[in-house]
């Protein structure tokens, strides 16, 4: 388990971009994957991308494909999402989760065990 907080949430316009941040204090943050969820108002929560513990693998969700992209600084302890073409459809509460060397592949929310609290994501049309 790893202490994880998001930051980076706001309100933004249709078409424009916003970056997320995953932060943890913690040294063993470097031996995780991390995902990027979200929960829209009403939805369940689906996954958006994921990045391994060394950043070689990425992996998104249909939908952002192309649009986001997932990196990792791991001399910061941070793993960002960098979300461009915002659609109203991408309003959510958007989370980040963490994985001992976790997969790429495990998009469902079960398979990640340590969550932030979330940080709000509107895109006004």
């Amino acid at each position: 388990q790893v202490q994880l907080v998001e930051s980076g949430g706001g309100l933004v316009q249709a078409g424009g971009s916003l970056r997320l941040s995953c932060a943890s204090s913690e040294r063993t943050f470097t031996n995780h994957a991390i995902s990027w969820f979200r929960q829209p108002p009403g939805k369940e929560r689906e996954f958006v991308a994921a990045i391994s513990w060394s950043g070689g693998s990425t992996n998104y969700a249909d939908s952002v494909k192309g649009r986001f992209t997932i990196s990792r600084n791991n001399a910061k302890n941070t793993v960002y999402l960098q979300m461009t073409s915002l659609k109203p459809e991408d309003t959510a509460t958007y989370y980040c989760a963490a994985s001992p060397y976790g997969a790429t592949t495990e998009t469902r929310s079960s398979g990640w065990g340590s969550w932030g609290q979330g940080t709000q994501v509107t895109v006004s049309s």
